[in-house]
This record gives structure tokens, C-alpha cells and sequence, in this order.
């Protein structure tokens, strides 16, 4: 094992040597974005500017992956004001509650919001409700407001001419996408409107006793606004993309390879799995969830503090993933992340099953790396034991994972316990995908 170290370390090293690059080049993409954010501002002041934009630095400064980078617009509106009616009583297990953002009766100081551009008015004459703020309004509005100040911003020179990509503000989406560039590399931003509030996440407030993390860092969190984000063309429903971030960030604060582990599995998502981000496959976001479920499932400090180590817990939980076709959304476990993912399952679970068995190629980070071959990373009696779940979940059972950690030798004997635990969240997370309301 010792041999194959310094090859860890190695990529990990390549891998931090293009981060401060890819910062700065988000850097100069979100300062084109936020000059036109400002100019959107000017032309309707219900639409604020959210600089602090430091979590999404963070995590693409991790990323090798050029997934899309979620931008919010906060709505300037007393969201204690608002009447937040969740559409049905969901049953759990039935995906994202959604939401409608009602206009009390009286509407005082609510007016800029009752106006017919983003303001459906209550067809049911109720005194409580007169009507309500509609996400699919908003993002027309916010749409056409893009258009104005990205042609302001050019003709006064206050963008760099080619700078930006608005051809794809045409897409019906639940978001708006823009397309930056910045020197060499193109960043897509989805900008989306937000309502931010205070809101119970009855999941997170849950895991507080979840071991793994900082001491009061899940408090923090949870003490936190959460986003309203477009659901629907009728609904709104909450996002826990920043929350989940947040807690990344937690992790980042502790010692161990956490960060590490996950920054080597996405580059080699993006450069073997996705054929160098040509192909459909695993996000970031899937990755990240995988890590925060290793984390809780292996909290021991010693569990992180080898490089190699770290990967294959992370590998694990992954593979177990696949096998099963089950990735419980970390907050909302009854939710599956690779539920209508549009992914083939089988294939990639043998390509990581691949790497897992024999990661020298896919560490190779140039074509003059290559040479002779090194012996596998595992032997061939276990290379056989991880093919068999792609076919047959059942094979996940616990004497399966005894033998399984037994012959990684990078696991202790505690971790049978969590791998338990890990089957057991999975069992019981319906084939659910995120849905729409």
C-alpha cells in the first residue's frame, strides 16, 4: 500500500494547484454578473443584490466539474408579512413540500407585490388571502430586467465585450441561465428569485445530534434563513442547497483528508466516469451528499487522517449507493437523489467499481504519467466480491460489507457498525425523485 501513496498525494497536489486559479477566475465572473445584478437593481428595486457569494466560491474552488452555479436574487419583501400556505398536507415520503406566498387581505406593504406583473389575485374572495406572489411572474419579469441591464452594461462599456452569454435566457426553466466567461473558461450561472425566511427544517434541526461534525456548527446552521426557490409555475418550495454547503463548510474546519477525498472524486467523475464532463453521470451535488453521509457514518478523527483512507470511505457509501439505486437526500431521507437522475446505474457503477479496484490510471493527471502498469489496488477475489451488487442489492448485507472492509484494510473494525447503520437509512428511503408540486 505504501507504494501507492505518494500517487494519492500527487494528484491531490495537481488537484490544489489549479484552485486558486479557478477562484480567480470565478472571481472575475461574478464580478460580470453582479455589475449587471446591480443594474437589474436600479431598474426595479424589488430585486436586491446578494454579494456574499462565498459559499459558491468555495465549493467551485473544490470542483474540477463545470456544473452550473446557483445565483440567488432575494426579493426585497417582509417575508413575515407573507402567508406561507403549503399546498396539501405531504405525507413523508412525497417529496419537497411546496408552497404559496399568499398576500395577506389588508396587503399593507405589500403593495409593490400585488401589481399585476407578479401578482395572481384570489379567485376565492377569501378576507385572508387576496392573492399571491407567482414564481413563473417573477422569473418573466427578472428575465426581462436581465435582458435591459445586460444591453445597459454593454453599450456603457461597464462589461467586457463578449463577457457574457445571454442567448440562453430563452430556456422555460426554473431558473435563468447565464453564460460568463471568464479568460479561458466559461462558468454557467442559474439565476433564480428567492424569498428568504425563517422556516423550520425539521431534518436538520434532527441532526443535530448527528456525530461527525463541528460541535455547534449544526446549531448555527439551523438558526439560519432558508431560501424560497421556484418549484413550479404555480409554487415555491425551500431549498437546502446553501444549508448543505454550510454543513460542507463545517467540515472543512476539522483536520483530515474530508475536503481532500471529495475534490479526488469529482476530478475523477469529470475525467473518467463523464468522459471528461462529455457524458451524462454523477454531480457534484450527489458527491457531496456522499460525503456528508460518510462523515456522520465514520466521525472518528483517525477515519480521515490518511489520504487513501479517506477516498475509499467515500467510495463505499458510494458504491452502495449504486448498488441499491439509493442516495438519500441528507436533510430529507426519504427523498432519492438518484431517482429519475437519467442515469445508467449498471454502467457506472462498474466504472467506479473500476477505479475502486484499480485507481492508478485515473490518477494520471498527464499522458507522460503513464508507463508500466501497476498491480491492482485490491485483490482479484475482492474485485470479484464488488461486481456482484451491480446486479443483485441484496448482495449489500451486512456479511457481505464484513468481508468487503475486511480485505480494503484501509477501514477498523468499528466501521461494520456504521456500514450497518448507512444499509439501514438506505433500506428505508423510498424510490422517490425531488418531483414538482
Amino acid at each position: 500500500m505504501d507504494v501507492q501513496v505518494p500517487l494519492w498525494h500527487h494528484y491531490l497536489q495537481a488537484i490544489r494547484s489549479r484552485a486558486a486559479p479557478r477562484a480567480q477566475d470565478f472571481q472575475r465572473a461574478e464580478n460580470v454578473l453582479l455589475t449587471v445584478l446591480e443594474q437589474v437593481r436600479s431598474l426595479d428595486p424589488r430585486f436586491l443584490v446578494d454579494y456574499s457569494q462565498d459559499l459558491e466560491a468555495f465549493q467551485f474552488a473544490l470542483r474540477s466539474s463545470e456544473d452550473p452555479l446557483d445565483v440567488e436574487v432575494p426579493l426585497q419583501v417582509d417575508a413575515e408579512a407573507l402567508l406561507v400556505e403549503e399546498v396539501g398536507a405531504a405525507a413523508a415520503g412525497d417529496g419537497p413540500a411546496c408552497y404559496r406566498l399568499g398576500v395577506p387581505g389588508e396587503g399593507a406593504g405589500l403593495e409593490r407585490w400585488m401589481t399585476d406583473d407578479v401578482f395572481s389575485a384570489s379567485s376565492e374572495g377569501r378576507a385572508k388571502c387576496c392573492g399571491h406572489i407567482v414564481p413563473s411572474k417573477v422569473l418573466h419579469v427578472l428575465r426581462d430586467l436581465l435582458v435591459a441591464a445586460i444591453v445597459h452594461c454593454k453599450h456603457h462599456s461597464l462589461i467586457t465585450p463578449g463577457s457574457l452569454n445571454a442567448d440562453s435566457l430563452r430556456e422555460e426553466q426554473l431558473h435563468l441561465s447565464l453564460l460568463v466567461s471568464s479568460g479561458w473558461r466559461t462558468i454557467r450561472f442559474n439565476v433564480m428569485p428567492v424569498v428568504r425566511t425563517r422556516h423550520r427544517v425539521p431534518a436538520l434541526e434532527g441532526a443535530q445530534l448527528m456525530p461527525g461534525f463541528p460541535e455547534g456548527s449544526l446549531k448555527r446552521i439551523t438558526g439560519q434563513e432558508v431560501a424560497l426557490v421556484p418549484a413550479s409555475a404555480e409554487h415555491w418550495r425551500v431549498s437546502t442547497d446553501h444549508l448543505l454547503t454550510r454543513l460542507l463548510g463545517a467540515l472543512g474546519s476539522l483536520r483530515g483528508h474530508r475536503l481532500d477525498s471529495l475534490s479526488i472524486l469529482d476530478r475523477v467523475n469529470h475525467e473518467s466516469w463523464r468522459d471528461s464532463g462529455q457524458g451524462p453521470g454523477l454531480t457534484f451535488g450527489h458527491l457531496k451528499t456522499v460525503l456528508l453521509w460518510a462523515s456522520v457514518l465514520f466521525p472518528a478523527p483517525e477515519d480521515w487522517a490518511e489520504l487513501q483512507g479517506a477516498v475509499y470511505r467515500l467510495l463505499v457509501v458510494l458504491l452502495c449507493s449504486l448498488a441499491t439505486r439509493t442516495l438519500p437526500h441528507f436533510l430529507h431521507p426519504e427523498r432519492n437523489l438518484l431517482q429519475d437522475a437519467g442515469l445508467d446505474l449498471s454502467t457506472l457503477y462498474q466504472r467506479v467499481e473500476l477505479f475502486a479496484s484499480q485507481p492508478e490510471a485515473s490518477l494520471r493527471i498527464h499522458v507522460t504519467h503513464l508507463g508500466r502498469s501497476t498491480p491492482p489496488r485490491i485483490g482479484s477475489g475482492v474485485r470479484a466480491l464488488l461486481q456482484l451488487p451491480a446486479s443483485d442489492p441484496t448482495y449489500w448485507a451486512t456479511a457481505y460489507f464484513d468481508v468487503l472492509l475486511d480485505k480494503f484494510q484501509v477501514f477498523n473494525i468499528q466501521d461494520r457498525d456504521r456500514i450497518s447503520a448507512m444499509q439501514s437509512v438506505f433500506r428505508q428511503t423510498k424510490t422517490l425523485g425531488a418531483g414538482e408540486c
